[in-house]
């Protein structure tokens, strides 16, 4: 009896420790499972799960006609899973020595009996992520992946494909630091139109859940934890590619001719304000020149002589003088306080006009028109300077913009000599793009308009936010005064410092600036000399302006720093090269008209339609075999015509077209119409020859 209670006893005993230990295990499956449930959770996502970010793919940046100016190319890291779960010992043993003679076919880092080696080791091993190849493109991938093994796919071959992109210029240095760049500094992207638009060109990220593997490797895990990426915006920029290049190429054969440190030339559109080319050069300690700093946008220097002309305009609003009074400049030098101002004529020009004072470029005779008119009165000076709105910043839509420099009476740094100093472009600080934009405002009957880099964000070629033209100051200076200065710049062309741009073909407009370069506290004489810098800003055709450019170039060393020789040159190049795409010859200037005007304008359009019109009116016409759809252009007393092209995919030019025909060629091409105006299309958006899908919309701007 005793020995039957004893195991009673020990059985309840034994009973009660089990029962306990169950209940503890039970209370603490609660309490993991609601307690701790977001500890263990955290854990077993950082033990076992994680998730990883989806990089989404970063949108383009086109030119003004849709050309690539910077991209996202994708390349891969090939990896090889040699214990994939889904893949057969016959996937294997049927295919390894295919696989392997084409690994050594198509990567070449190994022989065929290296890569079976190396294979079968890995698999010996268990190896998850063997590794075959980095940094592979697209094209090697696909071929690849119809290799023997990897045929089968990523489970049942083994095929692992990582994908990482690069950015890339197309067009390599052309317009490289207005395009920016990816930087990984604490402010994060900053520089260019990759900065300033950075979040509309990142889209957003994705994620994806990943398991660890034994050995340390992760996969990625298909399932309802992936959230896709959303990939970035396109942006249509201003540049004109082909425009770029040419004032890249002008410039850079420029600076090296005279061995100058640096230099930036800027050409914009009248109207818009749009910046069609904008290059920036400096020499680097290879020798050459490369796009490494935007000097036209943050480089903020005394500009010279091209300041006389807001100078002039204010003294011309006034009233007091007009362009026909005579100045004595003397014998080309004058005295404020220790400081002497002098031209560059031995001997002086002695009296002259306002009008020579401009077109000679006399520093003497603006020094004295303006302290003659301004001396006991500064403060009107300057705020009529500020009125054009010279005193501030563009707000450009890129960052870095130079902060502009105009004193005004009393403050610090103003002294007795600072006002004849301001009226030759000395004592104040502006930058390339702010000196054009006032330029431009002349060139567009007083309208300063603010430069534009982009015109439209775009997704999957659909335009979803349009930026417009601007205007910043609707009239820098009366009418009168407008018309005036603008024929004193056609002076300095066609008799003044800049005679050396005066051309047969059509008229330039502008002004010359050359201006000693300051050295800090050392004044503008250091070590072995001056530093000059040498600048040409105008606008052409000048009668009817369509382009305004500046440029500028920093230290020249050859002896020559004058800007009609060291910038103008580069000027009348680029103009040259405008000239001679025939933009002219679809956009006539007055002069150019009356020679037609014995011709009528046939303008393009349906081959049959201009036919009878031109037989109509008894024009002499030469009719050639080709397609429906015509240009025209006066040859002599002769209209010829050239066929346009139609390329599927590719958009047709219509310009000069009516709105019915522009309308009905291009929707019967795919695409749907959107215009503004009336009469006949001046421009399009694409351009002629881009490539575009079928219901994406073509912008029409018609000429009136």
């Amino acid at each position: 009896m005793a020995l039957r209670d004893d195991i009673v006893f020990r059985g309840g005993i034994l009973y009660f420790i089990l029962a306990f230990v169950a209940l503890a295990i039970l209370v603490r499956i609660v309490i993991i499972q609601t307690v701790q449930h977001g500890k263990w959770s955290a854990m077993s996502e950082k033990y076992v799960f994680k998730r990883t970010a989806i990089p989404a793919d970063r949108g383009d940046i086109l030119s003004c006609d849709g050309r690539l100016l910077a991209t996202s190319v994708p390349y891969y890291t090939i990896y090889m899973d040699t214990r994939s779960s889904g893949m057969s010992e016959e996937t294997w043993t049927a295919g390894i020595n295919g696989l392997s003679a084409g690994l050594a076919r198509r990567l070449g880092t190994r022989t065929a009996a290296e890569w079976k080696a190396a294979i079968t080791v890995a698999s010996k091993r268990g190896e998850r992520y063997f590794l075959i190849k980095r940094k592979v493109d697209y094209e090697t991938l696909e071929k690849l992946r119809q290799l023997p093994v990897f045929r089968e796919g990523r489970y049942r071959g083994g095929l692992i494909a990582e994908a990482e992109t690069r950015r890339i210029l197309p067009n390599s240095e052309l317009a490289a630091r207005t395009i920016g760049y990816l930087s990984q500094g604490e402010k994060g992207n900053i520089v260019g139109i990759e900065g300033s638009f950075d979040r509309e060109l990142s889209g957003k990220n994705g994620t994806a859940v990943m398991q660890r593997l034994a050995g340390g490797d992760w996969i990625t895990v298909d399932g309802t934890g992936t959230v896709s990426s959303r990939n970035g915006n396109d942006i249509v920029t201003t540049i004109d590619i082909d425009l770029q290049d040419v004032a890249a190429t002008a410039l850079a054969n420029q600076l090296r001719k005279h061995n100058a440190h640096h230099g930036c030339a800027v050409v914009m559109k009248v109207n818009t304000g749009d910046i069609r080319a904008i290059v920036n050069l400096e020499t680097g300690s290879d020798g050459r020149y490369h796009e490494s700093y935007n000097y036209a946008v943050g480089e903020s220097t005394e500009p010279g002589s091209t300041f006389k002309l807001p100078v002039l305009m204010a003294a011309l609003d006034e009233g007091i003088i007009d362009t026909g009074d005579i100045v004595d400049t003397g014998r080309g030098s004058i005295k404020f306080y220790d400081k002497v101002i002098r031209d560059t004529k031995e001997g002086g020009y002695g009296s002259i006009s306002v009008r020579e004072v401009f077109e000679k470029s006399s520093n003497v005779g603006t020094a004295r028109l303006i302290t003659d008119i301004y001396g006991d009165r500064p403060g009107d000076f300057v705020d009529r300077l500020y009125a054009m709105k010279l005193n501030q910043k563009l707000d450009i839509q890129i960052r870095g913009e130079g902060v502009p420099l105009i004193k005004y009476p009393g403050d610090k740094l103003w002294s007795g000599i600072t006002l004849p100093m301001m009226s030759y472009g000395y004592e104040v600080r502006m930058t390339p793009l702010q000196i054009l934009t006032f330029y431009n405002a002349v060139a567009n009957n007083g309208k300063m308009v603010r430069p534009r880099f982009v015109t439209a964000i775009t997704r999957n070629g659909k335009e979803i936010k349009r930026y417009n033209p601007e205007v910043i100051n609707k009239s820098v200076a009366s009418r009168s005064t407008i018309k005036k200065v603008r024929k004193l710049m056609e002076g300095v062309v066609e008799h003044g410092t800049a005679m050396n741009l005066k051309n047969a073909d059509y008229r330039i407009a502008g002004k010359t600036g050359t201006a000693q370069i300051a050295k800090g506290s050392g004044g503008y004489r250091t070590g072995s000399g001056i530093s000059y810098q040498a600048s040409f800003v105008g606008y052409f055709p000048a009668e009817d302006p369509l382009y305004s450019c500046i440029v500028v170039v920093n230290a020249p060393s050859n002896g020559v720093y004058y800007g009609n020789q060291v910038a103008g040159t580069v000027f009348r190049e680029i103009a040259d090269r405008i000239y001679a795409t025939g933009f002219y010859r679809d956009y006539r200037s007055s002069g150019e008209n009356r020679m037609a005007s014995a011709v009528p304008a046939a303008g393009n359009g349906y081959r049959d339609d201009i036919r009878r019109v031109l037989d109509r009116f008894g024009a002499k016409h030469k009719t050639a075999p080709g397609n429906d759809w015509i240009k025209t252009r006066v040859s002599g007393d002769t209209i010829a015509y050239t066929g346009i092209d139609i390329t599927g995919g590719l958009v047709p030019d219509v310009r000069g077209m009516s709105l019915r025909d522009a309308m009905f060629l291009l929707e019967n091409s795919g695409y749907r119409v959107r215009f503004s105006g009336k009469g006949k299309v001046l421009r399009q958006f694409p351009e002629h020859g881009t490539r575009y899908f079928e219901g994406q919309i073509v912008s029409l701007e018609m000429n009136q």
